[in-house]
């Protein structure tokens, strides 16, 4: 696979640790010129760390023999988009690639989240997907060729407690990803999103219980670089044929995820009611209902 992404460049956002790292290393041995971007912020997106992050990266790129360059724009700001994207045009003459990655966690259970929580998480996931990706489209339709590769969670997909911003954030994901493949197809443009099972600081920062321990044990199984490959495949001419999907990746295993179609379905010729709504369609649906479940309810078996 070595020069899979040769001459190709990409702009990997939250580049600077976790998987956002190990997918912008991937791409750079596979021959990307890469913009690793990461404003070095604390996992909730406040507190101002460090460039230290996205400088590492691009230090250990350059080491071996790679091309890479750091950006400290925050994905939540459009201007800041924009420059980032702007910057590997003028960096490398063109971007082919961009991976959505940025994020931050505001976890509380609903009843106490504030309008702060709701905003700063859908603000750094959704509006700075959007944001990237509206200013990359521009370059993506001059040059007729592009590809996004996009974050969503099975914590929307199928879902967690304590996270209904980063699930509403990871969902509208699916639906960007979704609009982007319609709309920029025509030119030659493709959207994917992955759904990564990997321990980072993120997931390392949700509250459990003792007797989830053992599930732990098998999440910390899950490291950031058994997303890289799928990242660098999804951007690669290799996946030429593959548009609007959602690829679960848990460990050694990949998931092609389903998304929503219809079920089953009733008819009354005479119209509906609440009384035949209850009487008919209920006990006609309801056994195709889908549970109210988590994630670990899903996958529940000890990583692969």
């Amino acid at each position: 696979m070595a020069g899979l992404l040769e001459d190709k460049v990409a702009l990997v956002t939250g580049a600077g640790r976790g998987i956002g790292r190990e997918i912008a290393l991937l791409m750079a041995s596979h021959g990307a010129k890469v913009v690793v971007n990461d404003p070095g912020v604390s996992l909730t997106g406040q507190d101002d760390e460090t460039d230290g992050p996205a400088l590492a990266v691009v230090r250990e790129i350059v080491a071996a023999g790679g091309k890479a360059v750091a950006d400290f724009g925050s994905v939540a700001e459009g201007a800041q988009a924009r420059a980032m994207v702007r910057r590997a045009v003028d960096e490398f003459g063109r971007i082919d690639i961009v991976v959505n990655n940025a994020g931050i966690l505001r976890d509380v259970i609903f009843h106490k989240m504030t309008d702060e929580d709701w905003d700063a998480v859908i603000k750094v996931h959704l509006y700075g997907s959007f944001y990237v990706s509206r200013a990359a489209a521009e370059f993506f339709r001059a040059q007729n060729s592009g590809a996004f590769v996009h974050m969503t969670s099975t914590s929307g997909l199928v879902g967690n407690p304590g996270q209904a911003n980063y699930s509403a954030a990871k969902m509208g994901i699916v639906g960007l990803s979704k609009s982007l493949a319609l709309d920029m197809s025509r030119f030659n443009v493709r959207s994917n999103c992955i759904s990564p099972f990997a321990w980072s600081r993120m997931v390392g920062s949700i509250p459990n219980t003792p007797d989830q321990e053992e599930r732990l044990k098998g999440l910390r199984m899950l490291t950031p670089d058994k997303i890289a490959p799928v990242a660098v495949f999804l951007a690669s001419d290799s996946a030429a044929d593959v548009n609007g999907q959602i690829f679960a990746v848990r460990g050694n295993e990949i998931f092609l995820m389903s998304q929503p179609r219809p079920l089953r379905s009733v008819h009354r010729s005479e119209g509906w009611t609440p009384e035949t709504l209850r009487d008919h369609m209920l006990p006609a649906l309801k056994t195709s209902f889908v549970p109210v479940e988590m994630s670990r309810d899903v996958f529940s078996w000890t990583p692969v």
